[in-house]
């Protein structure tokens, strides 16, 4: 499998979910197995289908993030050289041309990605026009609703 890259943030965030799963979830899923079993009949039995259902959901999600920590090319923007250029981690502040409208976005991996906070991920069309370029740099995005030009305001490695 290839390398996920993937911040510290990201991957500390998926660290902690990992260890809720393992230490809080798991074992109260465990719990209710139990419980439903002293009900009697498993075949009628909906809490006892319900929880391993739930724990089936559970024991998937934990190896998909064992997975992924796993493969995981963590990548501390802080600690690489900063040459002024947009790279993975980078917080980048673009200007749209069209509408002067400034916006500012982090490039992160695929799992920490969410655009109402402003994370794209790195394999994005915005992200994939910004990497490598620089401050005062005008770069064009292609979108659904057609090409946008955007100027790079400012890049920092926060």
């Amino acid at each position: 499998m290839n390398q996920i890259p993937m911040t510290l943030r990201g991957a500390e965030k998926l660290r902690e979910e990992l260890e809720e799963l393992k230490t809080v979830r798991r074992p109260r899923i465990i719990a209710s197995i139990a419980e439903a079993r002293e009900h009697g009949d498993l075949k009628e039995n909906a809490e006892y289908h319900a929880a391993r259902e739930e724990q089936g959901f559970c024991e998937g999600r934990i190896q998909e993030i064992e997975a992924k920590l796993s493969n995981a090319q963590v990548i501390d923007v802080t600690k690489i050289p900063h040459n002024g250029r947009v790279i993975f981690g980078a917080t980048v502040s673009v200007l749209n041309i069209d509408t002067d409208e400034e916006s500012t976005y982090r490039i992160v991996g695929d799992d920490e990605a969410d655009f109402k906070q402003n994370l794209i991920s790195v394999n994005s069309p915005m992200a994939r026009g910004l990497i490598g370029k620089e401050a005062d740099d005008v770069v064009v995005i292609k979108t659904p609703g057609g090409d946008v030009e955007y100027e790079i305001l400012k890049v920092e490695y926060l």
